[in-house]
């Protein structure tokens, strides 16, 4: 099973994540309408990515916005648990000694040290966002199971690789579990909520072109909206 999941598996999983981002990618731009949003998108296109681009920036930079600066701690735990759940499987240096094996390819590779730390600030960030949408009302009443799970998906792979680093227990159990786990967070990055992970940028890009030509963007000029 080890090498079926190492090997075959791996390239089944990132052909779907390709085929299914780039399909919510396409999706999500056809469905903008012509009448309300393409058509004052690309005459003005210059505009429109100018204030894409400010709007993505600012929301990916700590603090970058009002709704950020708002709430310091909780998007301190945000962005802190976005970069370990990011940047650790990226740069995990048996993580690139499989790329290197498999596709020939190898990145700079994480300190065992900031590994750990970045994926325990997953799992511990994690068990955070879970109690803030148990502990706040607000928070709470538009919480469903579903989105439990979802947390429960995005730290699995963290938990379990970390158990294994760790020897506890069985480890060849924990890694398969770990390696399990992991091809089910890759897969639900196209078919649950997860998607958000692309979509974001998409969103973002499109409030920041309304913003950047419809909404006083383009203010002085021959825009007539």
């Amino acid at each position: 099973m080890y090498n079926f999941l190492t090997g075959p598996m791996v390239w089944i999983t990132f052909l779907i994540v390709v085929v299914g981002l780039t399909y919510h990618v396409v999706t999500y731009i056809r469905g903008l309408d012509w009448r309300l949003d393409r058509v004052g998108y690309r005459p003005n296109m210059k505009f429109g990515l100018k204030g894409a681009a400010r709007s993505i920036f600012f929301w990916i930079l700590p603090w970058g916005s009002h709704g950020w600066r708002a709430k310091p701690l909780f998007t301190l735990l945000f962005f802190a648990f976005h970069i370990g759940l990011v940047f650790t499987p990226i740069f995990l240096e048996a993580h690139n000694i499989m790329l290197k094996d498999s596709w020939g390819i190898r990145l700079p590779a994480f300190s065992s040290g900031v590994a750990d730390a970045l994926s325990w600030i997953v799992v511990v960030g994690g068990i955070f966002l879970i109690l803030r949408r148990i502990a706040y009302p607000e928070v709470r009443i538009l919480t469903s199971m579903y989105d439990y799970v979802l947390i429960i998906i995005a730290v699995a792979p963290f938990l379990t690789g970390l158990i294994a680093r760790y020897n506890v227990g069985d480890y060849h159990f924990w890694l398969l579990v770990h390696i399990i786990t992991g091809h089910i967070f890759l897969l639900s990055l196209v078919f649950t909520r997860l998607n958000h992970a692309i979509l974001f940028f998409m969103t973002r890009a499109q409030l920041g072109m309304d913003y950047g030509i419809k909404r006083g963007g383009m203010k002085g000029s021959q825009m007539s909206w």
